[in-house]
């Protein structure tokens, strides 16, 4: 297959980019920074420095390919403007593009959150609905518009569009010498001591070569128009935590918080106070995110490895950066500042009180101890 993949040095796009190169197929990938191409060393390529909110560059990157991998995202709150301009525009101009060279198929990549968090019980999938106010957060919705805009984009040129919606992706890069991709950096700030504290609520969490996988499935077995949860465990954030502590017999105190506390952020941002993590980090953390892959099982025959295995990976890969003194560099932040002090009144025994205080409560208070 002649295949095209932008995004490709990023990290879902470059294990998508990887997972294509070994099986064989003609592989171009589009850059703009000739710099981060290093970190697919050792595939075999073609190359294509494009600006994939450029109509015409993307057009001169996809020609002679049957199959546009679309896996550009920008992961954020602001600015504004680039959050709304990659997300919600870039998808269609990456169809418009594909179609224009008379390609086959476009799948691109958006993300659970796109989709909706379930309204009851039972995990979500693709037929729930978007909240009708959709969520006033900036990286889902600008996630969701992208994808209307490229399904009715597809509809519009009669070229084939499928959607994935990867959940929350852990996991090693394929250049293990970065120092951590957005996703999985809570491993990260976990083990290096970084991590002051998570909110009690659930999350869809999937290997990224599963995730690449799945990319694949869908560009084979994917009906057109429509969209395939990739995903694989439903935990919470807490449960996450004690896991990471598990494997690396790590163990820092991590302050479990309720959902609420996105109300707390609502009002000091309000007030024009500053704080260590975004609003729209604490909201999204927040809400619920169960879902279930059933349907990419059944369509696509996509299924995903125990999150474990995956987790036990990322552990060790972040350790052996660790090791390597890899962060030694890295300054201080709000967020690691919160994190030592907690660290200092476990160690003189502050958070004795607060363990027996969650016995009585039975709620959550301390992870990772």
């Amino acid at each position: 297959m002649k295949a095209c993949v932008t995004g490709a040095t990023g990290f879902v796009g470059a294990h998508v980019a990887r997972a294509l190169s070994e099986r064989g197929d003609d592989l171009c990938v589009t850059y703009r920074t000739p710099a981060r191409l290093a970190g697919l060393r050792g595939l075999e390529f073609r190359r294509a420095k494009t600006d994939v909110l450029d109509y015409g560059s993307l057009r001169r990157a996809v020609r002679g390919s049957e199959i546009l991998f679309h896996t550009v995202g920008y992961v954020g709150s602001s600015p504004a403007e680039r959050v709304w301009r990659t997300n919600a525009h870039g998808p269609v101009v990456a169809v418009e593009a594909a179609a224009a060279e008379n390609l086959r198929r476009v799948v691109l990549t958006s993300t659970i959150s796109a989709i909706g968090p379930p309204s009851g019980r039972r995990p979500a999938d693709e037929g729930t609905r978007y909240p009708e106010d959709w969520l006033s957060l900036s990286y889902p919705d600008s996630k969701h518009e992208g994808e209307l805009a490229a399904l009715e984009a597809g509809g519009r040129h009669g070229i084939e569009v499928v959607v994935v919606n990867p959940g929350y992706v852990l996991g090693v890069p394929v250049d293990r010498l970065q120092p951590g991709e957005t996703s999985t950096r809570i491993v990260g700030n976990y083990l290096r001591g970084r991590l002051p504290g998570v909110i009690d609520a659930e999350m869809n969490f999937v290997g990224v070569e599963d995730v690449a996988r799945g990319h694949l499935l869908a560009a084979e077995r994917g009906r057109p128009g429509e969209r395939y949860i990739l995903g694989g465990e439903n935990l919470t954030w807490p449960d996450l935590v004690d896991r990471i502590a598990g494997l690396a017999d790590v163990h820092y105190p991590v302050l479990v918080m309720p959902p609420s506390i996105a109300w707390v952020g609502r009002v000091r941002e309000a007030l024009g106070l500053p704080g260590p993590m975004s609003v729209e980090g604490y909201e999204l953390m927040g809400k619920d995110w169960r879902f279930s892959s059933e349907k990419a099982k059944g369509e696509l025959g996509y299924a995903a490895r125990p999150i474990a295995e995956t987790l036990e990976a990322t552990v060790d890969w972040y350790l052996q950066l660790i090791e390597d003194g890899a962060f030694e560099d890295t300054r201080a932040s709000a967020l690691s500042s919160i994190a030592g002090g907690m660290r200092t009144a476990a160690r003189v025994g502050l958070f004795a009180p607060v363990r027996i205080g969650q016995r009585v409560l039975g709620r959550r208070v301390l992870a990772g101890v």
